[in-house]
Parts: C-alpha cells; structure tokens; sequence
C-alpha cells in the first residue's frame, strides 16, 4: 500500500460521500493523533475542511515519520456509522495502512518554530547532571529548550525562572537557593524530571505534562490534560527530544506524536 499521508484521508473523504468540500476531524488524545469522520469522544478535535479542487490533500498527521495503523468502522451514540483511526470501543476494523509524513513539518499549530539543536549551551552542566542524577541528557536539554530558549534570567509571566523555568514550589522542594543560577536550576530539573519520569513509568508525554501543568492536573484528567497550551508543549517537548538526540547520535524513541491505534 502506498505510503502516503493522503491515502487515509482519501479514504475517510470517500466515506463521507459527495461533496465540494469535506470536513475531517483531526482528534488528540493522551499526545496521539487520529483522524476521524466525526468529533471523538474524549478527544480534543478540530474541523477541517478539505476542498475536492485542491491540488493536494493537506498532511493532517503532523511530524510522524513512517507509520502503521488501521482505520475502523464505529457507531456513534446516534447511530451514525463512523471512520476513524483511533480504536474506540466496539469499532471493527476497516483497512490497514502505512502513512510517511514529511520530516520537520509541525505536529500541530502549537507547535511553532523549534530551532535547531544548541548543544554548546551548558554542554557540561547537561553532561554531568544527566549522568549524576540518571535522566536522558537529550530530554533535559530539550524541556531547557521549550521552557527558556537556554535564557538563564527568563521569568514567565506565572514566576517560573531560569533556564529551567522552576516554579517556586518547585525550588522549594530541591533546595534551590538561587532560581538564575544555571547549575542549580538544571540540578533540579533534572531530579524533578526523574521522579516523575518514576511516577509515569518512563513515560516522557506524562513527565512533559506534568512539568508544564503539574502533577495533580495530569492526575485529574488521567493522562495528558486537554489543554491547548500543554497539548501543544508536550507535543514540542518530544519533537525536540527527538532533535537532540539525533544531534547527539543517540537512538531515537517514539516520535512526537504518535498515531492512535
């Protein structure tokens, strides 16, 4: 089967019926992506439009890279018949299908500008700290990244400061003394990252989560919250960790969003 991003929207357009335009629902969930027929329940989902007299059909995935999944066949609460690609409860299978999306494309509009890898900015300190304190040196650098910009006097409008952008409870809990000095300020990070990498069981979707957004909203909504702000920085998160660690040659994890099966 063609390995296309515009296979599977062909396919939900055909199941639409039709028309001079249709409307796809791209649907986000616990950082994983579907495209649906109709609004998902319990996903964050947008409308959009494709036009039958466009050149070409959008790529709606995001920054994916290559992937397998399946579109299944479902009925909502009203009875109508609906395609999706995530797997909801009661949905058969329809076709299987392999997608390559581009590389360097935004998951989403969230996403904005990522930049380049900067491993000259504290290398050393990141280097130690990761090692000293068992966190991945690549997703250090990259929640310094989204948080600061590696901007050691950053203040957010909510009061986080330095370049890892730690709250003041956060500060408190590590013994911060001073928010602007780089060392601490990675230290910290480092053995908070840690102990919530702990909490989620290695997941780093829920780690980046819960550092933008805390532990007890990721604990509320069991899961990523359904927050355009952290949708958003959570999916930059992981498209950064990606980027720095195939800056460092290190072998990649899962890609920043991934497919829902």
């Amino acid at each position: 089967m063609p390995r296309r991003p515009a296979l599977v929207l062909l396919v939900l357009c055909a199941a639409i019926g039709a028309a001079d335009a249709r409307t796809v629902y791209r649907c986000v969930r616990d950082a994983t992506v579907s495209l649906s027929t109709a609004p998902e329940p319990g996903s964050k989902c947008e409308a959009k439009t494709l036009d039958d007299n466009a050149a070409m059909l959008p790529n709606l995935w995001g920054e994916l890279g290559v992937f397998s999944g399946t579109l299944y066949e479902w009925k909502a609460a009203d009875g109508a018949v609906v395609y999706t690609t995530r797997r909801m409860p009661g949905a058969t299978p329809y076709l299987k299908f392999t997608v390559e999306t581009p590389r360097g494309s935004p998951a989403h509009e969230g996403l904005g500008q990522l930049g380049k890898p900067r491993l000259d900015a504290h290398a050393t300190t990141f280097r130690k700290t990761a090692k000293a304190r068992k966190v991945d040196d690549a997703f250090l650098r990259a929640i310094a990244h989204a948080e600061s910009g590696f901007d050691d006097d950053a203040v957010s409008p909510k009061g986080a400061q330095g370049v890892m952008q730690l709250m003041p409870d956060v500060q408190r809990d590590y013994g911060v003394r001073d928010p602007f000095d780089p060392a601490q300020s990675i230290d910290a990070a480092a053995r908070h990252l840690r102990a919530l990498l702990g909490r989620y069981k290695g997941d780093y979707a829920l780690a980046a989560a819960a550092y933008n957004a805390g532990i007890g909203t990721v604990a509320k909504y069991r899961g990523v919250p359904p927050y355009a702000e952290t949708i958003a920085y959570v999916a930059k998160v992981q498209a950064l960790h990606a980027r720095y660690r195939a800056a460092m040659k290190l072998p990649p994890l899962d890609p920043p969003l991934r497919a829902a099966q």
